[in-house]
């Protein structure tokens, strides 16, 4: 099993290339956003804005629901 530490996928969501994350929402659900870009970063509240490339819409997620990036597991 492949997998990165948090640190490290803090160092590819700040690159502008398009990446593909599966994360856990506020209600438990499992969603997967392809091709999108981090377009903000709050540090102190932990959330993440990502844009969606294929239907420009813009979601927020706290960065410690990420659980998935580019098909590798994300470790804290």
């Amino acid at each position: 099993m492949n997998s990165i530490h948090i640190s490290t996928a803090r160092l590819i969501l700040n690159r502008p290339d398009p990446v593909d994350i599966r994360l856990w929402t506020s209600k438990g659900e499992i969603q997967e956003w392809r091709r999108c870009i981090c377009i903000k970063y709050d540090h102190y509240k932990g959330i993440r804005k990502f844009k969606l490339l294929d239907s420009n819409q813009i979601r927020q997620t706290r960065e410690c629901c990420i659980f998935s990036l580019n098909g590798l597991t994300v470790f804290l």
